[in-house]
């Protein structure tokens, strides 16, 4: 009723603030003096306007104090059902957790009760257990440890005496049988693995057409035969042998490019810088298809598939790497032989033995890294993740370490079968190569230097630099270096002769 009497209060006053500022009506007018008619007034139309007004307003106020009192009125029963509904969860709670504590309390004091229970079965149990020993020891006048002694002394003396008689038996048998046994192996495998050896050294020979082709090759001043040497690595002689032409290089790929390379200009016979820069190139492109091609082969003789790429391509390098004189194509598929024929007889896994015969000198055709082939070997294998079994392999087929398994030995034998045997190596190659790369190291290890080739057997390294770093004052300084590293630090038969060799070329191109 409050709310009501002040709304009322409100619309009196904006009824009264109506008049007089938007009707312009005068107060003095709605209070006439007594001397006039009351009822004269009432019926003027400003009246009756504003009672009309006053009406409207009340009647909504009165609509607007209903609406407010409904709407609280709703709230408040929302609030209250809210309020109820959490009441009923929390009981539901409290009353949940108290069964809860209850059946907890519960649980406890059964465990207590069943632990007190097992706890004095225990000790009777040990009590029982005690007497019965003490009953034991008076009868047998042993103690526990004693008699334990005894028994264990009396069986292992029984064991040994059997064990005794049984490898006494097994050692005749095996000495009647095991020295007869390893050389049938060693026999087959041998007899299995034989072939033929085409030995051949650091010298590839090209027999020439006619004598005049000779002039050709050398050039204008010995320009084209100087072009074909620097881009190839290689030394190219002429004189030595009539009607041939022989190249020489210690890196067998190498060599077989410029062999390749040299017949091509021949053919074709067009011979000069230009020409002989493409075909060497064009030549050492294909020779890496050539490479993988004989890496496929080699596998696909062998029966060894689902390797990767990367190992074929490598295992290409075999057909122009030599060991001692000995092909190392021909040694790996030897070596394979020897090795499967001795691991079916003993009974060794043949697939790991067939894989590390394979892959046991790969080291040996890795140039880019230093160390000893096998270590080379091993962290190359590593990085295509080939059976841990296979790596053991290779890295033990010299006893650097001991075998981890008969299949590592097996390797071993057969690698030291391939390349011990008469005839199948004649010279020490793997020292040569390792000169000749020292010798070449030593040259690029200088500033401005380009490339360096080492030259008739390691008497001569031929230094090419860059004549953008290097001039022509500085020349003869930088081959006293070389010549002074190499007389520190290196073994070298004879002399060494430093040829530091700077041109400069200018292009153009007419169009």
């Amino acid at each position: 009723m409050n709310l009501i009497l002040i709304l009322l209060i409100i619309a009196l006053i904006a009824f009264v603030l109506y008049l007089v500022l938007v009707k312009k009506v005068d107060l003095s007018s709605l209070f006439p003096n007594s001397t006039q008619p009351s009822n004269s007034f009432e019926k003027t139309e400003i009246f009756l306007e504003a009672k009309q007004k006053s009406f409207e307003i009340v009647l909504d106020a009165k609509n607007e104090a209903l609406r407010i009192k409904n709407e609280t009125d709703e709230y408040v029963r929302s609030k209250k059902n809210e309020i109820s509904d959490e009441s009923a969860k929390i009981t539901a709670r409290t009353t949940m957790l108290e069964s809860r504590e209850s059946e907890l309390k519960r649980k406890e004091e059964d465990s207590s009760t069943l632990k007190t229970s097992l706890e004095s079965k225990v000790k009777n149990y040990d009590e029982l257990i005690h007497a019965e020993q003490e009953k034991l020891e008076k009868i047998s006048r042993l103690t526990v440890e004693e008699a334990k002694k005894r028994l264990i002394e009396t069986v292992d003396r029984e064991l040994k005496e059997e064990y005794g008689k049984k490898i006494r038996t097994y050692e005749e048998e095996l000495k009647s049988n095991a020295e007869e046994k390893a050389k049938q192996i060693l026999i087959d495998a041998m007899r299995q693995g034989a072939s033929d050896y085409v030995v051949e050294y650091t010298s590839s020979r090209i027999r020439l057409p006619d004598e005049e082709l000779k002039g050709r090759i050398i050039g204008k001043e010995g320009r084209n035969i100087k072009t074909f040497e620097e881009v190839t690595g290689v030394e190219v002689d002429l004189d030595s042998s009539p009607g041939d032409l022989v190249i020489t290089c210690f890196d067998p790929v190498r060599r077989e490019i410029a062999k390749l390379a040299m017949q091509r200009l021949i053919a074709d016979g067009r011979i000069q810088p230009a020409k002989i820069e493409e075909i060497v190139e064009k030549t050492r492109t294909e020779m890496d298809q050539v490479i993988f091609k004989e890496g496929t082969e080699l596998c696909h003789k062998l029966g060894i598939f689902n390797i990767p790429k990367e190992i074929i391509q490598t295992l290409g390098r075999f057909r122009y790497r030599f060991s001692y004189g000995q092909n190392m194509i021909e040694h790996v598929m030897e070596v394979v032989k020897i090795g499967v024929s001795i691991a079916s007889e003993l009974k060794a896994d043949t697939e790991i033995v067939k894989l590390g015969c394979l892959l046991h000198d790969i080291g040996k055709v890795i140039m880019d890294k230093e160390g000893s082939h096998v270590d080379i070997g091993v962290d190359y294998l590593r990085k295509f993740k080939i059976n841990e079994k296979v790596i053991n392999c290779v890295a033990e087929h010299h006893e650097d370490r001991p075998f981890s398994s008969i299949e590592s030995a097996i390797v071993a034998l057969a690698d030291h079968v391939s390349g011990a045997r008469p005839g199948a190596r004649t010279e020490d190659y793997e020292s040569y190569v390792k000169r000749m790369r020292n010798l070449e190291e030593a040259a690029t290890s200088f500033d401005g230097v380009d490339h360096a080739f080492a030259l008739s057997a390691g008497r001569e390294v031929r230094v090419y630099v860059k004549p953008t770093q290097v001039d022509d004052y500085s020349t003869s300084f930088l081959a006293r270096e070389i010549a002074k590293k190499i007389e520190l630090e290196q073994n070298y038969p004879g002399v060494v002769k430093i040829i530091v060799i700077r041109e400069t070329r200018q292009l153009a191109t007419a169009k």
